[in-house]
């Protein structure tokens, strides 16, 4: 019989999953064991990987990872930027680029994306890579001088449409630390990929998850999800809020794990069809205000989010910003401010 978890208990599993209880993994390691973290926020998914990895990580040191190679950054479902590592990305795009071009398919007529366009963009982008990586203006002066218009989104879903194709990825930085450049991607021919692997590994990093967080994540039909975690041997089920849920590793309940904070567009909230277990509605309007899409740092305590949080910006705001929407006793506030005093990575 599956175990029953409270809500409480899952959520705390949920923190050990995230790694946001403590690793020992280096950004690589913990990036392949999630198979991917979102990152359309460059800086927010560098840090998302660092609280993640192990203790003493700093952002450069992520970045290193995608200088070296071990990362990368590209489209692999939804339409949204994912930091993984070549080899889950070359595996995802198996499994879903045929319906992100589907998905988008209105979206390029509207654009005047014809087949002739993606095409001339295609060939050139890939003769220009093969000298050496671009940054993204120079791929978008590289399409104007081949006589492709590049405004009002043209350029970003040509961008985004030839990366699901697998020509290309987001790679090293430039000198500066804030750009990544569009790098050629090689394939080794092996092609196909493990859609239980996979699943294996959005579980271990986000457990308890449902079927239907699954396939909203991947946006692949809930029939082919469930097909691929019956090929997960360690995949257990458990009872959250009465709903089935999938776990991997013992459901023992760690102990209560204080004040966390999660950069913007975490995982901890973006993983999830359902946020309900860990946001209610005024932390979830705090979170992403007027459902605009834009999803702000968190403040978890014991894994239940209760606000928002900034760090300071330049010599004008000096002091960090916490905004709580949830109550909490004195000692819990004192370890929120705590906390973001101690935030070490920018």
């Amino acid at each position: 019989m599956a175990q029953n978890l409270t809500d409480a208990q899952a959520r705390r599993l949920r923190l050990r999953s995230h790694l946001l209880t403590g690793s020992d993994l280096a950004p690589a390691e913990a990036v392949r064991r999630a198979v991917g973290l979102q990152g359309q926020d460059l800086p927010a998914v560098l840090r998302a990987i660092a609280i993640r990895s192990r203790p003493g990580t700093t952002v450069q040191d992520v970045r290193d990872a995608f200088d070296s190679g071990d990362l990368v950054r590209g489209w692999p479902m939804r339409g949204t930027l994912f930091a993984t590592t070549p080899g889950h990305l070359a595996a995802l795009l198996h499994f879903t680029a045929e319906r992100t071009h589907t998905a988008t398919a209105r979206r390029r007529t509207e654009l005047g994306l014809e087949e002739s366009v993606l095409r001339r963009g295609r060939d050139s982008l890939r003769e220009a890579l093969q000298e050496r990586p671009l940054r993204r203006a120079e791929v978008m002066d590289l399409w104007a001088a081949a006589g492709i218009r590049t405004g009002d989104g043209r350029g970003y879903h040509l961008l985004m449409h030839l990366a699901v194709d697998g020509l290309f990825h987001w790679g090293r930085f430039t000198p500066s630390g804030t750009e990544q450049l569009a790098t050629l991607t090689e394939h080794d021919g092996a092609g196909g990929g493990d859609l239980s692997a996979l699943v294996r590994g959005f579980v271990l990093a986000r457990g308890p998850v449902s079927e239907a967080d699954l396939a909203w994540w991947t946006k692949l039909p809930k029939t082919v999800v469930r097909r691929a975690a019956a090929g997960v041997a360690d995949l257990q089920e458990v009872l959250v809020q009465g709903r089935p849920a999938w776990l991997i590793g013992e459901a023992s309940e760690p102990e209560p794990s204080g004040a966390t904070l999660v950069p913007g567009f975490d995982e901890w909230i973006l993983g999830y069809a359902d946020r309900s277990l860990v946001a209610g509605p005024a932390a979830l309007q705090a979170v992403v205000p007027g459902k605009n899409g834009i999803f702000r740092p968190a403040v978890l305590f014991d894994g239940t989010v209760v606000g928002t949080w900034r760090p300071p910006r330049g010599k004008r705001a000096a002091e960090p910003v916490i905004n709580l929407v949830e109550q909490l006793k004195a000692n819990a506030r004192r370890a929120v401010e705590k906390a973001v005093a101690a935030w070490p990575h920018g």
